[in-house]
This record gives structure tokens, C-alpha cells and sequence, in this order.
């Protein structure tokens, strides 16, 4: 990086400025988690880089029945926030599986799913309780569901100008019942063969709302839409989950890779969300 040119961003705007200026020369950083592994080991050099951490863009704030997370929040900040602990449990209790400590000091919220991975740690929860994205551009800013934001592995709907800014996340019901698990090679510092994160609003017995989302499993990380609506106005029993369950994993498209195949894949998918729904129903 001798040669090239490095900015501190002061704001999202003159972050999706400079994009927009340097083109596809320049690489956003924030953590450096990932981006500077892939400088370090020569697989592409950034003439541009742009830094986000004077962005104004970290920090955790409650917005009527919401939590805003700034982009560039690190992911250790979030999961030690009694405010995510309080509102989102879910989210905290993913973010503490991630990684280690130290990956969880230096990364960010905003990094881990601009990425776009299959297997991105934060999507599944954040999937799972109907997370939306701020992206600001050089012409402006728009917000986008995260269901809609994955598009394909390693890639998303943000522009060449756009940065993440924000993610905001509805605060869980205290009614709410919620579960999430990873599935890894090893216990500890893995990244995903499957995740999965299961959210249940229970009235009266009955589901009143459900999401399951799973990571890893397919293209994207992806909401079991079927799965979770077969939940709907039903009483948690055997039969139910039997039936969400295998319906989650008809749902998967999952490929063979060096942390797992594809028939394990689609086999644990349907397994983890069976177990998950089955500690929901107590």
C-alpha cells in the first residue's frame, strides 16, 4: 500500500463520495477482519482505501420498538450491550459464538454482512428478527430488508457508491421464545457448516408468528418461509416440528466444501431446527 491512498471518512456520505470517485480501485475498511487478510495474502491490492472508523457510524440506540446498531460497531461492543441483551438476546447470543475475542474486538456488525457470506454469523439472527440495512450512496440513502439484501455468495444489492451506514433490528417481544445454534468443525473460532436461529411469538398456546432462518446451507443465508408458516396457528408438538423441520431443510441448497457435504448439510439443517423448536416447546 506504499503507493496507494488511504482516507478517513468523517461521515457515511464522504465515505459513498469517495466510492463513487475512486470507482472499483477502492475497498471500504472498518474491523479489517477480512479485507486485510486478503491484502496479506496478495489476493488483490486496493490502490484506495477508505476508513469508516471516524464515520460516525458506531454506536448502539434505541428508536421506538428498535435498536439502531451503526455499522461499524464492533461485534464485542454489541454483544456485551445490555440494551442487545435486553431487546435482542437472539443477537447477542450468536454474536458470542462467533469467532474469538479478538476477531470480535477488531469486526463489525457491518463487515460481517457486507461480505455476503453463506455462512456469515450475524445474518441468521438478524434474518430471524426482521432486521433492515441503511445503505447510504453518493446520491443518497435507502433502507432494505435483509431478506432482501443477499443476493448471491459474496454478493448483495449494494451499489458500487453504498456502504452499510446502520442495521436496525426490532427489539424481541419478552414473550417472545427464541433459539439459536452453530454447528462447526470444532467448538470453538469455526466458521458454520450450519446455523440456524428460530423466533416464536406464542399466544395461547399457538404460534402467532415464526421465522427460521439457517446459514451455510445454500447460496445465501436464507428464511425457511414454508417451514416457519407451517408453525402458524399450531400448537408446538411432535407432528408440527416433524413437519417445519423437514420443510427448513427442503428449503437448503447446500454444496460440498472443505468444513462439510451437502448430504450433512441438508441432514443437520433438518436435525438443529427440530431440536431448537423442540427446546421452544419446553
Amino acid at each position: 500500500m506504499a503507493e496507494g491512498e488511504f482516507f478517513r471518512a468523517a461521515s457515511p456520505q464522504e465515505a459513498a463520495g469517495l466510492l463513487a470517485q475512486h470507482g472499483g480501485s477502492a475497498r471500504v475498511l472498518a474491523g479489517g477482519t477480512d479485507l486485510m487478510v486478503a491484502v496479506n495474502k496478495r489476493m488483490f491490492k486496493p490502490q484506495v482505501i477508505i476508513y469508516l472508523g471516524d464515520a460516525g457510524m458506531s454506536g448502539i440506540s434505541q428508536e421506538g420498538d428498535a435498536l439502531l446498531i451503526g455499522a461499524a460497531t464492533p461485534l464485542s461492543v454489541i454483544q456485551a450491550s445490555p440494551l442487545v441483551a435486553d431487546k435482542t438476546p437472539l443477537l447477542a447470543a450468536a454474536i458470542k459464538q462467533m469467532a474469538s475475542p479478538a476477531i470480535r474486538n477488531a469486526g463489525t456488525i457491518g463487515g460481517n454482512l457486507a461480505n455476503a457470506s453463506p455462512a456469515a454469523d450475524t445474518a441468521t439472527p438478524l434474518l430471524a428478527l426482521g432486521a433492515s440495512l441503511k445503505l447510504v450512496g453518493a446520491k443518497g440513502e435507502r433502507e432494505v430488508p435483509l431478506a432482501e439484501f443477499f443476493t448471491g455468495p459474496g454478493q448483495s444489492v449494494l451499489g458500487a457508491d453504498e456502504i452499510i451506514a446502520q442495521v436496525k433490528v426490532p427489539a424481541q417481544p419478552a414473550e417472545a421464545k427464541w433459539a439459536y445454534r452453530k454447528v462447526g468443525k470444532r467448538k470453538a473460532q469455526s466458521l458454520s457448516v450450519v446455523s440456524v436461529a428460530v423466533y416464536c411469538s406464542i399466544s395461547g398456546g399457538q404460534v402467532s408468528g415464526a421465522a427460521i432462518a439457517l446459514g451455510a446451507v445454500a447460496p445465501t443465508p436464507l428464511l425457511a418461509q414454508d417451514a416457519a408458516g407451517l408453525l402458524q396457528g399450531k400448537t408446538l408438538d411432535e407432528a408440527t416440528i416433524a413437519a417445519a423441520a423437514k420443510a427448513a431443510a427442503e428449503a437448503t441448497s447446500p454444496i460440498d466444501d472443505a468444513r462439510g457435504t451437502a448430504w450433512y448439510r441438508k441432514r443437520a439443517s433438518e436435525a438443529v431446527v427440530k431440536q431448537l423448536l423442540t427446546e421452544l416447546a419446553g
